[in-house]
């Protein structure tokens, strides 16, 4: 089962940057897809979540109106589009799939990807 998380950089205050996820089937399959990150001396923190359909997708409320989580099931592909970002962004950013769309927790994910570096300049 593979995760591969990539699309991150450096980019100032206010710019966009769009992060990808290339999943296996077997991760790609579960019903919920992830992205979660860790900041410098933070835990992990929820960011977005997709469902299998992408009829639902769900956010944590620091994100709300500025993040865009979508998925290309032909490519087994998720996105994370990130616009308006803020230096507290900066963070280690992970895709994961998990069983419940509705559950933030890490715990409830069981694949993850080895992560990739957003930088926030202000």
């Amino acid at each position: 089962v593979q995760l591969q998380a990539s699309g991150g950089g450096l980019v100032q205050a206010g710019g966009s940057l769009r992060l990808s996820c290339s999943a296996s089937g077997l991760a790609f399959s579960r019903p919920a897809m992830g992205w979660f990150r860790r900041a410098p001396g933070k835990e992990r923190e929820f960011v977005a979540a997709i469902s299998r359909s992408a009829i639902s997708t769900y956010y944590t409320d620091s994100v709300k109106g500025r993040f865009t989580i979508s998925r290309d099931n032909a490519k087994n592909t998720v996105y994370l589009q990130m616009s308006s970002l803020k230096a507290e962004d900066t963070a280690i950013y992970y895709c994961a799939a998990g069983s419940r769309i509705t559950n933030p927790s890490p715990a409830n994910y069981d694949y993850w990807g080895q992560g990739t570096l957003v930088t926030v300049s202000s």
